[in-house]
């Protein structure tokens, strides 16, 4: 998308929000219903997409929690409709990386790595209304129809340019070639952008509040930063895109998404009811997410869930941080936040269990005390028989 039209993408899309924003409920455009395969390609696509489904639907890695996929399913229909939701498939697979994404047959995947990651429910409403975006508009089977074509022209120019005639045919078919793959990956930037703007209306119109959309953006780059400087690295240029970059960049979309929800004033954001949805499982979310080996951006996100108040649990989560890394400060360190933990609440057994854990690495004998009442506390601990063998 050229800088005008994107201008003029923003003006039209502004004004009806700036209409939208004095009546947040204005309804959505008719819905035509879910686009069915026309042809053998299609059709072929589609079989292949129902396979997958099966697949999928039978993972241990899909979780079988149906109240928190009903409310992810609640809040994905009260964002684009009842008549756009009825029909949708959606599947929360325990894997910490944030992310969703959703098939042309109507098939949505939510990572739990998004769902501890956004902070209210607007904010999963905006991540789900893009997704849905994308289903709509079907911009999958436009990018795969897309896609097709480029490779058939990719294909040609190769043997043209292999072909042995003269450099000038040679240097023009390669030039060809890579217009041809730098439009693949061009195409998917302005169906972002399209979706981006798309959901935005979605949310609007459903009374979520629009804040919600470049906030999680910004996080984004934050923590991208934090892994970063966790690994040593440099932090990633947000304003400046790679030739095979099939999205905006983080710091387009965190500008041209504030730019388009100033003034819009404050809808509902749903806090609550988000962090009760999760609440059950986000202790094994947090366990996932330490897996990673991303100390920097597990910090960061840890610090973004605490707020201003660490709770028991999350103080327990960052000393098994620290105790993973392992080095001798951070041993002190997770001792330290397991003793906050405790001081909380004394009965959490997971505390004194990576206390017990984090002393004996350390030297502190003391250890063994903290590894008892962990499983005075867990009698059924099913790492008993691990645990008895450190104890004197």
């Amino acid at each position: 998308m050229t800088p005008r039209l994107r201008r003029l993408a923003l003006l039209g899309v502004a004004a009806v929000f700036g209409v939208a924003a004095s009546a947040p409920k204005e309804p959505l455009p008719p819905y035509s219903g879910a686009y069915e395969p026309q042809t053998v390609d299609e059709r072929g696509l589609w079989m292949q997409l129902d396979e997958a489904e099966r697949t999928l639907r039978d993972s241990a890695f899909v979780l079988k929690e149906p109240g928190l996929t009903d409310y992810v399913r609640a809040v994905l229909c009260r964002t684009v409709g009842a008549d756009r939701c009825r029909g949708i498939r959606i599947y929360v697979m325990r894997d910490p990386e944030f992310n969703a994404r959703m098939a042309p047959n109507g098939m949505m995947v939510v990572n739990s790595g998004l769902l501890i990651r956004v902070h209210d429910e607007a904010e999963l409403a905006a991540v789900l209304g893009h997704e849905f975006a994308h289903f709509e508009q079907r911009h999958s089977l436009h990018r795969f129809q897309h896609d097709r074509s480029m490779t058939d022209v990719v294909a040609w120019m190769s043997v043209i340019a292999a072909s042995g005639a003269s450099y000038q045919v040679r240097r023009s078919a390669v030039d060809v070639a890579n217009s041809a793959v730098g439009s693949m990956f061009a195409f998917g930037r302005d169906e972002e952008r399209e979706a981006d703007l798309l959901g935005a209306k979605y949310m609007l119109a459903a009374g979520y509040d629009p804040n919600a959309l470049p906030d999680i953006w910004n996080r984004a780059m934050d923590e991208a930063d934090a892994t970063a400087f966790g690994r040593k690295q440099k932090s990633h240029r947000y304003d400046r895109l790679s030739f095979f970059a099939s999205h905006p960049t983080s710091l387009e979309r965190a500008t041209y998404l504030r730019t388009l929800v100033a003034g819009m004033g404050q809808g509902d954001a749903g806090r609550d009811a988000l962090q009760g949805a999760v609440k059950p499982l986000r202790g094994a979310f947090l366990a996932d997410q330490i897996k990673l080996n991303d100390f920097g951006g597990t910090e960061y996100l840890f610090g973004q869930l605490a707020g201003d108040t660490w709770d028991a649990e999350l103080l327990c989560a960052r000393g098994d941080l620290y105790r993973t890394r392992g080095n001798p400060r951070d041993l002190v360190s997770a001792a330290g936040f397991y003793a906050q933990a405790i001081a909380l609440d004394p009965t959490n057994a997971d505390a004194y269990r990576g206390l017990g854990l984090a002393q004996l690495r350390g030297g502190d004998s003391h250890g063994g005390d903290a590894l008892k009442r962990y499983l005075a506390l867990r009698p059924d601990a099913p790492d008993r028989a691990m645990i008895q063998t450190l104890l004197p």
